[in-house]
């Protein structure tokens, strides 16, 4: 695991670009994992910016909310159009269906597209409670794609993209714990000091289920990219 710490968001989102942009460079990237949320619109910003070709690569979403269109403003399938897919266009999207009629159904299907599509690199937020996806505090660290209830904290925290609370919706479609592990490299992102104490845990702590990221530490090729804030409880750079 490797952690880089820089001055702010602009910055991160320069360094997982250049990231992206070698790896394209020096190997054959056929997927890209994709994450929704203001942690990873630099990233975007800088990837819409560049040269980089994605017309022969596919992209995978880690999720999408339950009930809302993908013409909604506030689903993720209009998020990832309107931030990077009208700028460049990838061969196929992927994005889970959250107005599927049998979401279990849709949950396995997403698991195909995911095994069809093995993901080369994974882009990751982290939620205050060390959600990663939709994955929350206690998800079995075997998990594949699912329904998933959103705690209270998550709902809270999402609400600033919505007029009111009660328009948040309270499931999502999410890649499990063990979908996003499938990952080959995964580069995490996380600014502010409300990231802090995950970070800390993510990176020193145990791994339980009780911190979901925590298993980013079993995996061969983590990259974390954070700024001052959210360092604030490391000592050194790892």
């Amino acid at each position: 695991m490797k952690l880089i710490k820089v001055e702010n968001q602009t910055q991160g989102g320069k360094e997982a670009y250049q990231i992206i942009a070698d790896a394209m460079t020096h190997h054959h990237i056929q997927t890209l994992g994709l994450a929704t949320g203001s942690t990873p619109l630099p990233l975007y910003q800088e990837l819409v910016a560049s040269n980089l070709d994605f017309s022969t690569m596919n992209s995978v979403n880690l999720d999408e909310y339950i009930g809302l269109a993908p013409t909604d403003p506030q689903s993720y399938h209009y998020f990832m159009m309107e931030h990077l897919f009208k700028a460049k266009p990838f061969k196929v999207n992927y994005l889970p269906n959250g107005q599927a009629t049998d979401i279990a159904a849709e949950c396995q299907r997403y698991e195909e597209i995911l095994a069809a599509h093995p993901v080369d690199i994974q882009i990751l937020g982290i939620g205050e409670n060390g959600h990663i996806g939709f994955n929350e505090p206690g998800s079995p660290f075997g998990s594949v794609t699912r329904d998933v209830a959103l705690t209270e904290s998550t709902i809270k925290a999402n609400s600033r993209n919505f007029e009111s609370i009660d328009d948040v919706p309270t499931q999502a479609i999410s890649m499990g714990i063990k979908s996003i592990m499938q990952a080959k490299k995964i580069i995490l992102l996380a600014f502010g000091d409300k990231k802090a104490d995950a970070i800390y845990q993510t990176v020193k702590g145990p791994v339980t289920e009780d911190v979901p990221a925590s298993v980013l530490q079993l995996h061969p090729n983590v990259t974390i990219i954070v700024d001052e804030a959210a360092a604030k409880k490391f000592n050194r750079i790892i």
